[in-house]
This record gives C-alpha cells, sequence and structure tokens, in this order.
C-alpha cells in the first residue's frame, strides 16, 4: 500500500525515502546473505581439495590390490596365434608350447543346380536332422543325429528362393531357430548353387538334410563340409601331450589370465606370459601424479599473500593444511609394515622395516612434491619382483587409508557447513517475511502523513479565501 501520488502534500520524495529505511533495517538480512555467500566459496574449496584427495586414494587403492600386481603382457611365436593378456587374481606367468591342430569352423552344405529360377525344382519338403561331427581313426568325419528332426515344407514355386526362405524362417518343436543360413548364389547364366550354412562353429553345431538326394545338376546332391572343433595339440612329441578342444577359435582358459585365438593350421607355437613390469610402474606414477595434485590443490587453498595480505578461502584451516604434512612425513620417514606369515598352519604377524621409498623410485623434491624414478622402480622390480610387490602394496594401502581417514574430515566439515547455510537462509526467509511487514508500515505511515497534509493544505487555503472574501 502506498500513497497514490509520490509527495503530493509534502513535497517529499517519500518512496525513496522508504527504500533508504529499507535499506537499514535489511542490514542484518544483508549480513546474513554474506555468511552464506562466504560458506558457498568455502564448501566450493573443501569440494575441491576433497575431489584430489578421493583421487590420491582411488591411485593408491589400484596399487594396493594384488590384482595390479598380476598384469601380464603376452606374446606369441606365430602371426596366424595371437595371445591377449588380461591378468587379474587368476593371472599366472609362464609359457605354453603347442600345435594348431584344428581350427573351428560352421558346417556348410550346397547343391548345385542347372537354373537358379526354374519352378518346381525342389521337392514339396525336406527334412533337416541337428546334430554333431566327428573324426574317426581313418580321418572320415562322421555325422550323429541329436535331438529330433525338422520337416520344412516347401512352398510353391519351389524355386531357390523358395527354399532357402522355408529353411530360414524354419524352427524346432519349441520355437527355436535350427542356426542356418541358407541362400541362392548364381555361378553362371542361371547356374548356381544353393547353399546352408551353420550360424555357429563347432562340431557340435552340425545337421543334415535329407530330400535332396540326386535333383542337383547331373544328378548330383548335397556337398558337404563337416563342422570343426578348433582344436590344440599342447606339448606336442612328449609324454606330457595333450589335445585342448574349443567350438570357437578362442582358447581362455589354456592359460591363467590369458586368451589366446588362432586363424590357421601351425606347428611349433610358443606363448610367453610375463610380468608387465610397465603396468605396474605406470600404477606407482599415476598415485605420485594423483598425490602431487592433492597437495597442490591443498596449498593452493590454504595460501596467503603477505604482499597483498590476502588469504584464499581455507587460509584458516589448520586441520587441511595439516593433510600436506602428514603425506610428507609418511614419505620422509620411510616404509614400515606389518606382514603375515604361515608356518606349520600357524599364522603370526611381523613387523618390516622395508626403509627409503626411494628404494621404490619414489622420493621429495625441493619444492614440497614427490619424485618418482620410473627407471629405478622397473629394476628394483625386476632384481626382486617379490619385495617389491609386497612393499608397493603396503605403501598403497597405507596412502589409501591416511587419503580415506582425510577425506572422511574434509566430508564431516562440508556437512557441517553446508547445515549452517541452511538455517541462514531460514533466517533469511523470516527476514523476508519481518521486510516485508516493514515496509507495508512505512507505506501506510507515509500515505497517512501526505493524507494529513492534504487535509491541512485545503484548510488552509479555505480560510484564505475566506479571509480575502
Amino acid at each position: 500500500m502506498g500513497s497514490s501520488v509520490d509527495g503530493l502534500a509534502s513535497g517529499l520524495n517519500t518512496s525513496s525515502m522508504i527504500t533508504q529505511l529499507m535499506q537499514v533495517e535489511s542490514a542484518p538480512q544483508t549480513k546474513l546473505k554474506t555468511k552464506v555467500a562466504t560458506a558457498q566459496t568455502v564448501i566450493s574449496s573443501y569440494q575441491s581439495v576433497n575431489s584430489k584427495l578421493k583421487a590420491t586414494k582411488s591411485a593408491a587403492d589400484s596399487l594396493g590390490s594384488l590384482a595390479s600386481w598380476r598384469a601380464l603382457t603376452a606374446t606369441s611365436s606365430s602371426t596366424g596365434v595371437t595371445a591377449t593378456a588380461s591378468g587379474g587374481l587368476a593371472g599366472m606367468t609362464g609359457n605354453l608350447k603347442f600345435d594348431v591342430s584344428s581350427v573351428a569352423r560352421a558346417q556348410t552344405s550346397i547343391i548345385k543346380v542347372a537354373d537358379t529360377t526354374a519352378e518346381g525344382t525342389f521337392p514339396t519338403s525336406i527334412t533337416i536332422q541337428p546334430g554333431s561331427w566327428s573324426t574317426d581313426s581313418n580321418g572320415v568325419d562322421q555325422f550323429t543325429a541329436v535331438g529330433d528332426p525338422v520337416e520344412v515344407t516347401i512352398p510353391e514355386p519351389r524355386k531357390a528362393d523358395s527354399l532357402t526362405a522355408a529353411v530360414n524362417s524354419a524352427a524346432d518343436a519349441n520355437g527355436v531357430s535350427l542356426g542356418i543360413r541358407a541362400y541362392p548364389v548364381t555361378t553362371s547364366g542361371n547356374e548356381g548353387v544353393v547353399q546352408f550354412t551353420g550360424m555357429k562353429t563347432g562340431a557340435a553345431s552340425g545337421f543334415q538334410i535329407t530330400g535332396l538326394e540326386g535333383i542337383g545338376t547331373n544328378g548330383s546332391g548335397l556337398e558337404t563340409t563337416a563342422a570343426k572343433d578348433a582344436t590344440l595339440t599342447v606339448n606336442p612329441g612328449t609324454a606330457a601331450e595333450y589335445k585342448v578342444n574349443s567350438t570357437t577359435n578362442t582358447f581362455s582358459a589354456l592359460m591363467p589370465g590369458v586368451t589366446i585365438a588362432v586363424s590357421k593350421l601351425e606347428t611349433g607355437v610358443t606363448i610367453d606370459a610375463t610380468s608387465d613390469s610397465t603396468a605396474i610402474t605406470a600404477k606407482m606414477q599415476a598415485l605420485v601424479d594423483a598425490a602431487n595434485a592433492s597437495l597442490a590443490e591443498i596449498k593452493s587453498q590454504t595460501a596467503y599473500d603477505p604482499d597483498t595480505r590476502a588469504g584464499s578461502p581455507l587460509t584458516g584451516d589448520f586441520t587441511v593444511r595439516q593433510m600436506n604434512q602428514s603425506l610428507l612425513s609418511m614419505i620422509s620417514n620411510g616404509l614400515t609394515y606389518d606382514k603375515t606369515t604361515t608356518v606349520n598352519g600357524v599364522e603370526s604377524k611381523q613387523s618390516v622395516n622395508f626403509g627409503s621409498l626411494s628404494q621404490l623410485g619414489v622420493s621429495l623434491s625441493k619444492d614440497g612434491q614427490l619424485a618418482f624414478d620410473a627407471t629405478a622402480f622397473a629394476k628394483a622390480y625386476a632384481d626382486d619382483p617379490t619385495k617389491v610387490q609386497e612393499a608397493g602394496m603396503a605403501f598403497g594401502s597405507q596412502v589409501r587409508t591416511l587419503n580415506d581417514k582425510q577425506s572422511k574430515i574434509v566430508t564431516n566439515v562440508i556437512t557441517g557447513r553446508k547445515d549452517e547455510i541452511d538455517s541462514l537462509n531460514e533466517q533469511i526467509e523470516n527476514w523476508d517475511v519481518r521486510l516485508a511487514v516493514r515496509k507495508e508500515s512505512l507505506q501506510r505511515q507515509y500515505a497517512a502523513l501526505e493524507s494529513s497534509l492534504g487535509k491541512l493544505k485545503n484548510q488552509g487555503n479555505w480560510l484564505s479565501g475566506q479571509l480575502a472574501g
């Protein structure tokens, strides 16, 4: 509520006066808003520090994981055989020698036809029998029926397209696809073949078709290349020789942590799986980089410039500043850890004083950062992989524990500051109501003042008129 015409009777700018009075009235609310803005800036700084601490924890967790130290690199002596190392807890170093005795393939059956477009070329139906293939002692492929046969009706006009469409849509009694794809191929003019191909490789994915006997070119029937498993002959020519089969050309369980893929017949193939020191070195480098990022962020957020006498959002936070010192002290004090050993089934713990982390290539630089010598680490790992693995895992575990503790402290502070902001915002909202009431009161007061002055002015004008008359 306000006067209809600002300062009509008094000549005063009442709106401006009310605005200035409200600025004075709202001073406490303005201070609260400033506190909220400051607290939000501080929270952003805490969150920035916390993100770096969590990144360091993640890198330390990776270094402290046994799976990281089981990283492998695999090489093959053959261009026709590839070896891919997956590593992991099951990964093991070693080598394997074998012959590729056979490669996996899908079954292919064809029938030659004089005219792929001719109608009535094929019978009204054929029968497809699922089964598997094996090879007898004479090297002859043998088919063994598995499951029930499926009768496939060939619709009119019973030409090549009709046959292949019927086979492609055929399913067994349970509605499961037969896993066969058929298609016509024109070879010359209208001559061609109808080809039936299994969708899966491996001897167990075979089939046999009856009903097409003698209807091909010159009375020919189906010509079949049997489905076959891939077979490796391991340790060939020795007393330890054995064979391993796969329905595909991939063997994933032959060497722990290594997948082998074959593409052609070959003899004398050697696969070597060795520890991937490059990957482990990268894990250590990643931890050092993450730790340096944390150190730099904490230093930035707590910095103070004596020339400008300006501080950073967390300059006065001793807890955060102390986090840098904790990590640097851990590096400078060297590595000590507990080791569990088992003798005759009895577990016992012993303290291991590993000493300076420079043995792992980790040291402190003059500018308060961590330095990492990858060459020194690689040499130490090559000289004594067991010792370096044990110490590296212990170091990663200790850094992870430290950063986890620090991150929880920062998280709790952030939570407390957010609660404080919520409380301040609630007070600000209460002030909104209080100030609105006060503004309305001032508007009524000045409106009443203008009204009273207007009446007095009218009375004065009347009296002046009367006196003049």
